[in-house]
């Protein structure tokens, strides 16, 4: 879901190159919460947009929506309650209007009644926002939208983003597949594939990797893949096939795009765990040399490598090295 203005809307489930996966032995996933995120798209604004101008069957189900309500209406006072409080979601700020939506997306839910999709948008919107911060909150949200518009794409795409970053892997893997199939869209099946990772089924996910629909992937996607692919051949133990499938001269690339950060980041880590730590080394500093946005933390991992302690004063803008404190 992206914001015009690009606030709230660069959040999107972090990607390859950040530490907790890696200390975790997901080398390659790109993304649980609570690291830092990558391009996502895995672009925060860009590379697999989130959640705008997507096609597909976006028409709301109104049959499916009037059958809830009813079913709602037949539960015990204690479970209603619980449906309902999810069906209402959090409480939503006054400041959020709505229009705060990209374009696509908003074009996406004018197949809803104008008061439906205004709600729907609403809470999209403060999803987003919360999506780095409290990611648990933000998936209630895009529950509450997907009450409302379990047939529109980008409410399905949102609600799997929000569970992605929420560590809700089962879940998201269910709203990745569905809006995929609304709106035909592949660019969900590295997201999917590393949410079988997370499940702890790395054949599953070796098998999305080799979905034919992956050549019709941007140039984005498919390093993406490519990443989820390397970390499913480490979570199977062969070392040497998770950095084969990393290499290729787009290591060597001069694009400024986050993708070529989180890849080199991710080959490092792939060498690691397989026993190459010179190697490794050289490709942490080329990850750091080109992350001047903060897309991985590969400066720390080149300095635990040289046996220096980053020390975190409390001020996330300034974090000093202690020098020659061995670890």
């Amino acid at each position: 879901m992206t914001e015009r203005d690009g606030g709230t809307g660069q959040r999107r489930p972090q990607r390859p190159g950040t530490r907790d996966r890696a200390d975790a032995g997901r080398g390659g996933r790109p993304g649980a919460a609570g690291g830092r995120g990558g391009d996502t798209s895995p672009d925060r604004s860009g590379a697999r947009k989130t959640a705008g101008g997507r096609g597909g069957d976006t028409s709301p189900d109104r049959s499916r929506s009037t059958a809830g309500r009813w079913r709602r209406d037949q539960l015990p006072d204690a479970e209603r309650s619980a449906v309902q409080a999810r069906y209402d979601g959090p409480p939503l700020p006054d400041d959020i209007t709505g229009q705060e939506l990209d374009r696509g997306v908003t074009n996406q839910l004018k197949s809803l009644p104008e008061k439906l999709a205004v709600r729907v948008a609403r809470h999209l919107v403060a999803a987003a926002r919360l999506m780095d911060s409290d990611p648990e909150t933000a998936y209630q949200h895009t529950v509450a939208a997907h009450a409302r518009a379990s047939r529109v794409a980008v409410v399905r795409e949102a609600s799997g983003e929000a569970a992605y970053a929420a560590g809700r892997f089962k879940d998201a893997l269910a709203e990745f597949k569905a809006a995929r199939r609304l709106s035909g869209d592949p660019s969900y099946l590295p997201m999917m594939a590393d949410c079988e990772r997370a499940l702890k089924r790395p054949e599953r996910a070796l098998g999305l990797a080799r979905d034919p629909a992956v050549t019709h992937l941007d140039e984005a996607g498919q390093i993406e893949m490519r990443i989820v692919e390397s970390g499913a051949r480490r979570d199977l133990g062969d070392f040497a096939a998770a950095v084969r499938a990393l290499e290729g001269r787009e290591l060597r690339s001069r694009s400024r795009a986050g993708w070529v950060p989180r890849l080199r980041y991710a080959y490092a880590d792939a060498l690691l765990a397989d026993g190459q730590r010179d190697a490794a080394r050289e490709w942490f500093e080329r990850a750091a040399g080109v992350d001047a946005d903060g897309h991985t933390d590969a400066t720390e991992r080149l300095a635990e490598l040289d046996g220096l302690v980053f020390v975190d004063t409390g001020d996330d803008d300034s974090r000093g090295r202690e020098g020659g404190q061995q670890r």
